[in-house]
């Protein structure tokens, strides 16, 4: 497995995380729930609840897939090297969290549905979000919902603060989020066909008849979900679902539109300069590349405005309803 020493997570980082983050923190209301969280959020229950309800991953506990965890930390130069728990649960799911100290979640029916290449690749990309710095958001985005929906302005006095826009805007960036993590599973991996396949299983896979389940087959049906946009009424039924369309906001982009994302760059230049060890490096804390964030501004004003929209249709939507 090839080793990138001292790569910044922004030779990487997919355009559609950085302007999602970008248009995020620009939306009212965001620094006033990151004042919140910080001055809030306690990290600790949730660590003291992993300690004494899952199973922690070390030398002597799920011994290979410690061995598999710590390359994956070693080739994303990942320092230090964050807590890794396995929790009971059938539901094949993981999730990295944790703002001073990271941590991974993965769930037994993870273990038990994928083989060990794909369950490297898991590891690898929930280590991608926490290269990324995604966690705090994420965890930040959970808080601040949950606190703004049970107890409003009564304690934090966030309610009048957490919009819908914000909330599309959270969950917008979550999505793309997941963009990112997906590359650096395939630079750990080097090879797409367990990234897929993990994606595939997840999606429906089955112990029982995995023999019976087609990795091209399912690339086809990526195929075939990308050429629904030729009809605009499709483009507004995804738009829809992905944003409560179904009852739930989705925080995940759909497998399908994952991979057609994640084949795109495995073809790129830029992956095959990243094999080549022609990345970006890490630079001091608070660097910013100035150059990089101006061409930016325009597609950042322009996802805002389309946050804007959202939240004025959905409104326009309720109250039609309503009416």
């Amino acid at each position: 497995m090839p080793t990138y020493k001292g790569i910044s997570s922004e030779a990487f980082r997919h355009p559609l995380d950085r302007q999602a983050e970008l248009a995020l923190r620009s939306l009212p209301g965001f620094d006033f729930v990151a004042r919140k969280f910080v001055e809030f959020f306690v990290e600790r229950p949730q660590l003291i609840y992993l300690m004494g309800n899952t199973i922690q991953v070390g030398p002597r506990q799920y011994s290979t897939i410690y061995q598999m965890f710590r390359e994956c930390v070693r080739d994303l130069d990942i320092y230090p090297e964050p807590a890794l728990f396995v929790e009971q649960n059938p539901l094949a799911n993981s999730y990295a969290l944790g703002q001073e100290h990271p941590y991974i979640v993965i769930n037994t029916g993870v273990l038990d549905l994928l083989n060990e290449a794909e369950i490297r690749a898991v590891l690898a990309h929930e280590l991608g979000h926490i290269k990324c710095g995604h966690t705090i958001l994420i965890q930040m985005a959970i808080w601040a919902m949950s606190a703004a929906s049970a107890i409003g302005d009564l304690t934090f006095g966030i309610g009048n603060f957490v919009t819908q826009g914000l909330i599309y805007a959270f969950y917008e960036w979550r999505r793309k989020a997941e963009l990112s993590a997906d590359r650096a599973a395939l630079l750990v991996m080097d090879d797409l066909n367990p990234v897929m396949t993990s994606m595939m299983k997840v999606s429906g896979g089955s112990i029982k008849y995995a023999n019976e389940c087609s990795l091209q087959e399912f690339i086809r049906q990526s195929e075939e979900y990308q050429a629904l946009d030729a009809d605009g009424l499709n483009q507004i039924y995804k738009f829809l679902i992905y944003n409560g369309g179904r009852g739930t906001m989705l925080s995940h982009p759909f497998a399908v539109e994952r991979i057609h994302y994640l084949r795109q760059w495995a073809e790129s230049e830029e992956y095959q300069q990243i094999k080549r060890g022609n990345y970006q490096r890490a630079t001091a804390a608070g660097a910013v590349n100035v150059e990089a964030q101006t061409a930016q501004n325009q597609e950042v004003e322009t996802l805002r405005r389309q946050i804007e929209e959202l939240q004025k249709e959905m409104d326009r939507i309720k109250r039609s309803k309503s009416e």
